[in-house]
């Protein structure tokens, strides 16, 4: 009977086992169920958001380096023109489902969120805070660094349309809206 019992215990390993390559091919297929129907259901809004937010950190990987603190005019306009590729690539991403998308700079936002969120006087970390055209920098060791991006998104779509005010912040994920 012992005998038994533990040959009955080695085959349930044995069939076990079977399913692990099983399991794992099923799990590499990343079924994300009906991509139509999951697409349908998306908030055009979210997700150009979503795609302006991660455009907002490619748009300056190494702006710093290349303008001093004086510099910011030509630093703004520079990364103003990196980020305008994402900006267009949003307009244009869902113009096939019957969406469109119109990104615009927040002159307004930005120099509100800059009083907000940029603080003065003595005992700061970082320089002084501006906002030029939408596009908040700061000075950080006489470096010119883009912290935030303010927007204007208005989506319009068949069953109707929205618009989003955001404030974009690079490098850390957050999001004011």
């Amino acid at each position: 009977m012992n005998r038994r019992a533990q040959l009955v215990l080695v085959a349930a390993v044995a069939v076990s086992l079977a399913f692990v390559p099983v399991l794992a091919a099923y799990l590499q297929t990343g079924y994300a169920g009906d991509a139509d129907a999951m697409a349908a259901r998306s908030h055009p809004g979210a997700d150009a958001v979503a795609a302006l937010d991660r455009g907002v950190d490619a748009a300056a990987p190494g702006l710093a380096a290349d303008y001093a603190w004086p510099e910011r005019e030509r630093a703004v306009a520079a990364y103003r023109d990196a980020f305008d590729e994402t900006r267009r690539g949003v307009a244009h991403a869902r113009r096939g489902r019957g969406v469109g998308v119109v990104v615009a700079y927040d002159a307004a936002a930005a120099s509100a969120w800059r009083t907000a969120n940029c603080p003065d006087g003595r005992g700061r970390a970082f320089g002084p805070c501006e906002a030029h055209d939408g596009v908040v920098v700061q000075e950080r060791a006489g470096r010119t660094h883009v912290v935030a991006v303010a927007l204007n998104v208005t989506v319009v779509a068949p069953d109707g349309s929205e618009r989003l005010a955001v404030v974009l912040r690079r490098a850390n994920g957050y999001r004011d809206v």
